[in-house]
């Protein structure tokens, strides 16, 4: 399956990402199991963790050249947010 384009990606508290894709779903994606992976240790600094930015065309998010996360991977570990009605 492929995954939707990423829209806009938002850094909230606890180490979490908003991420919206293209087809108006919103997922809330943990980074706190990227925090010991060489790659992912910056994010530990919340300055650099909300530098989150969304990659051109929408597939994938990044902080800099090594630390970037694909659509695929968000929208597949995202935990979808539900909207109360």
């Amino acid at each position: 399956m492929n995954a939707p384009k990423i829209l806009s990606v938002q850094a909230l508290e606890n180490k979490k990402l908003l991420v919206k894709f293209v087809n108006g779903v919103e997922k809330v994606y943990d980074c706190v199991q990227l925090l010991n992976v060489d790659r992912f240790l910056l994010l530990k600094k919340d300055v650099f963790f909300k530098s989150v930015r969304v990659d051109a065309g929408g597939y994938g998010i990044s902080w800099n050249d090594g630390a970037d996360l694909s659509e695929y991977e968000l929208w597949t570990n995202g935990v979808e947010v539900v909207m109360a009605s």
